[in-house]
C-alpha cells in the first residue's frame, strides 16, 4: 500500500475514505454483536453516550474551524465564520440530538425519522462536501471534524436497526413525514428570525430558505418558485425512498408472525 503524503488526502470514494468507511461499518458491526442479548437499557446507554460524545466533537471541531485561518478565507463571501451558521440543525447533524430524544422517549416517529435521514444526510454530506473539506490531509483538524462526526451520524442511525432498538413498519411512515415537515418548518421559522434579527443574513438550516447551488432543489425551485414550499418535492422523495426501505422491514416482520401463529397451532 502506497502510504505516501498523497494516500492522505482525502477525497469522497478515494482509497482513503473507504477504508475509514470500512473502519466505521466494523465498530458499528462490533458494537452491535457484543450489544446481542444485552438489555434495551444497555444499547439504550451506548447509542445515547455515542451521541453525546458526537455532539461534543461537533462543538470542538466548529471551535477549531472558527481558528481555521483558511476556511474563513473560503467563507468570506458569506462573512467567514459564524456560530449561527454552524449550529447542528442540518438534516444530518440534528440527529446528534433527536436520537436521545428518540431513544429515552421512545418515541416511534423521530426514531424513523433518524433511522433514514441520519444515514441520508450524513451520506450525502460525505459524497458531497462543501467547499473547504475535500483534498486536504485527513489529519487537517477541520478535516477530521467533517468526516468523524458525519460518519458517525451515519452508524448512530444505522444502530438504531442493528441494536434492535427500532424496525420500521409501514404505520410509522405518516407521522414520520409529519415530523419531517414539522422539524422544516420550525427551522424555516428560525432561519427567518436569524436573517430579519440580522444576527445571520445567511440562515439556512435544512435549505429551506434557498437552494445554495444544489442542482436538484434548483430543478425543485423553478416548479415552486417559493422558500420552504419548494421543498414539497423533496417530502415526496422521502416518502418514497421510506416506503422502499421500510418494504424488507414488513414483509420481515410478517414471516416471523406467520412463523410464531403456526408454531402456536402446531402447540396447540
Amino acid at each position: 500500500m502506497d502510504l505516501s503524503a498523497d494516500f492522505w488526502i482525502l477525497r469522497p470514494f478515494n482509497t482513503l475514505f473507504n477504508a475509514v468507511f470500512a473502519l466505521f461499518l466494523l465498530l458499528l458491526t462490533a458494537a452491535s454483536l457484543l450489544l446481542k442479548g444485552k438489555s434495551e437499557k444497555a444499547k439504550q446507554t451506548v447509542l445515547v453516550t455515542a451521541c453525546l460524545i458526537t455532539l461534543v466533537g461537533f462543538f470542538i471541531y466548529k471551535y477549531a474551524l472558527s481558528l481555521d485561518s483558511d476556511y474563513n478565507i473560503i467563507k468570506a463571501e458569506f462573512g467567514g465564520f459564524n456560530w449561527w451558521g454552524e449550529l447542528p440543525l442540518h438534516m444530518c447533524n440534528i440527529n446528534m440530538i433527536l436520537i436521545p430524544i428518540a431513544v429515552l422517549k421512545k418515541n416511534r416517529a423521530i426514531m424513523c425519522f433518524c433511522f433514514f435521514c441520519a444515514p441520508l444526510g450524513g451520506l450525502m454530506a460525505l459524497a458531497m462536501p462543501g467547499t473547504g473539506f475535500s483534498g486536504y490531509s485527513i489529519f487537517l483538524p477541520r478535516m477530521i471534524g467533517y468526516f468523524g462526526t458525519h460518519f458517525m451520524i451515519v452508524m448512530e442511525g444505522l444502530a438504531l436497526v442493528t441494536f434492535g432498538l427500532y424496525r420500521p413498519r409501514y404505520r410509522d411512515l405518516p407521522r414520520t413525514l409529519l415530523t419531517a415537515v414539522l422539524i422544516m418548518v420550525c427551522l424555516f421559522g428560525f432561519n427567518m428570525l436569524l436573517r430579519f434579527t440580522g444576527v445571520y443574513a445567511n440562515a439556512n438550516y435544512f435549505y429551506t430558505v434557498e437552494t445554495e447551488g444544489n442542482f436538484l432543489l434548483e430543478v425543485f425551485y423553478r416548479w415552486i418558485p417559493y422558500p420552504l414550499l419548494y421543498q414539497a418535492p423533496s417530502v415526496a422523495i422521502l416518502g418514497i425512498y421510506m416506503l422502499l426501505v421500510t418494504t424488507p422491514f414488513e414483509l420481515t416482520a410478517h414471516k416471523d408472525e406467520n412463523v410464531k401463529q403456526a408454531s402456536r397451532s402446531t402447540d396447540g
